[in-house]
């Protein structure tokens, strides 16, 4: 490729640039299977975050409910003790037993908030068992075709491989303010940053070009010409 004219050279960096830009689409471009399963471990894994901060919360009100009611029952122990040491008259009496009455009837309250609490932790402790034998199943089969599509991604470089060597070789021979202004272009322009002039109109957006600018561009020297209207490098691939 040596013997070509650097605008010759610069157009057949662009051929093996696109090349490698298809390659790269390629690479992206996962299995239908491995693009579901990547997703079903996402969701899986959300959903066991979501309940598992769900249950934490639980967690805590539970705990907190059962820390109440056990120093409810404290309470409703000390005042028997107490009405048994000291409640030496009915009106005594009476009074703690009114005491430990309305301590009992708290403590029922605070076990019939506990059931539905104890009932969601319960559902939730499944529903995180749940998920993470879900994901523990699925596991194995994601592994493998992430595997496979590793394997799929190395064969696809190994093909640019060659490529990309040919235009480091390319590229060594042109001028480097050319091949950064070509790359810049390129990256503005949908991947084309060298257009051919044919039929008097630059190719890359289809405006009739000026004579002037169809011959200097046909002289093939660089800096190479720009097109007026989309700033491309023009070539004129028609002249051997």
């Amino acid at each position: 490729m040596t013997d070509l004219s650097p605008l010759r050279r610069l157009h057949r960096v662009q051929e093996l640039d696109l090349g490698l830009d298809r390659l790269r689409d390629e690479e992206q471009n996962f299995p239908d299977d491995l693009r579901a399963a990547r997703a079903e471990q996402e969701r899986l894994n959300n959903d066991l975050e979501d309940t598992e901060i769900t249950l934490e919360g639980v967690d805590r009100r539970v705990r907190q409910q059962e820390q109440d009611l056990s120093g409810t029952r404290e309470q409703i122990a000390r005042a028997a003790e107490e009405q048994e040491k000291n409640a030496f008259d009915a009106r005594a009496q009476s009074q703690y037993g009114s005491r430990i009455q309305q301590l009992g009837e708290r403590a029922d309250e605070m076990e019939e908030d506990l059931l539905p609490l104890r009932e969601r932790q319960r559902e939730l402790n499944e529903r995180a068992a749940d998920l993470r034998a879900q994901h523990r199943a699925l596991r194995p089969s994601l592994n493998e075709m992430e595997e496979k599509d590793e394997s799929r991604i190395q064969d696809l470089r190994a093909q640019g491989e060659a490529d990309r060597q040919e235009r480091a070789g390319l590229v060594s021979d042109l001028d480097a303010r050319t091949v950064r202004e070509y790359d810049m272009i390129r990256k503005a322009k949908k991947g084309l940053g060298v257009v051919e002039i044919r039929n008097g109109r630059c190719t890359g957006c289809n405006v009739v070009l000026p004579v002037n600018v169809q011959q200097k561009a046909a002289l093939g020297k660089l800096p190479p010409v720009k097109c007026p209207s989309c700033g491309r490098f023009l070539i004129r691939l028609d002249l051997d």
